[in-house]
């Protein structure tokens, strides 16, 4: 009986998002700029769940965009942005 609460206890929390990616560490991967010469920094965001997730960072690091190159889904704060990378996934 008992094992059979624990698995149904343990299904409840991941389908309810428990277990969500988190970000785990960013690492800077290199400076790039558009064909306006707007320059801008991509970054890689790894995740709890092993998989990596493009950063890009725009107006000295005051704007954080998820993906590569892209000014879509941004934030204020880097951390906000990698958590949203993460839960892509």
């Amino acid at each position: 009986m008992y094992k059979i609460l624990l698995s149904v206890a343990i299904s409840a929390l991941i389908s309810t998002g428990a277990f969500a990616a988190k970000p785990t560490s960013i690492a800077f991967e290199s400076k790039n700029s558009t064909s306006e010469q707007v320059e801008y920094s991509n970054y890689v965001v790894k995740c709890s769940n092993g998989k990596r997730q493009p950063l890009t960072a725009w107006d000295n690091r005051k704007k954080w965009c998820v993906g590569q190159g892209s000014q879509e889904n941004c934030h204020k704060r880097q951390m906000k942005a990698a958590k949203a990378a993460c839960k892509l996934q």
